[in-house]
């Protein structure tokens, strides 16, 4: 037997749980829920239940819009795309270089850093500043449809 398996709490750290609802030998009557009322029966509303006030949720003003079905892109600067050796950037060698995660989410790319001379990029987005710098150092930009 290891050490891992013989640790045990000190003396006194812990005791047994309180068997209630048992019978009259073993905590009373009614078991410390007291009398009549939600809690005796032992089904308590959820955490966020506030009786009958109003809830906190109606209570606070709602400011914008949150789409419940975000566009989450893949974001990727041009300086990472000069460690790649490629004429052309397409995600299938974005995902063989492992500078993406997934093969299945959209990939963005970010006008961070120096474009690389004479490249073809095939996105689904891209920024302004990056489409720019590419354009600039002599590449092309295509846009792949988001399916």
């Amino acid at each position: 037997m290891g050490i891992l398996e013989s640790l045990r709490p000190p003396k006194g750290a812990t005791h047994r749980k309180k068997r209630v609802g048992r019978g009259y030998g073993t905590h009373g009557k009614t078991s410390g829920r007291g009398h009549k009322g939600q809690g005796q029966k032992g089904t308590t509303p959820p955490p966020r239940f506030e009786g009958g006030q109003t809830p906190f949720i109606r209570r606070v003003p709602k400011r914008g819009f949150r789409s419940k079905f975000p566009k989450e892109y893949q974001v990727i600067n041009l300086r990472d795309l000069n460690k790649i050796n490629a004429n052309e950037i397409t995600p299938e060698i974005l995902w063989k270089n492992r500078m993406i995660d997934s093969r299945f989410k959209p990939i963005k790319i970010l006008g961070d850093g120096e474009a690389p001379k004479n490249i073809t990029v095939k996105v689904h987005a891209i920024s302004e500043s990056a489409r720019k710098k590419i354009e600039e150092a002599g590449g092309k930009v295509e846009i792949i449809p988001v399916t």
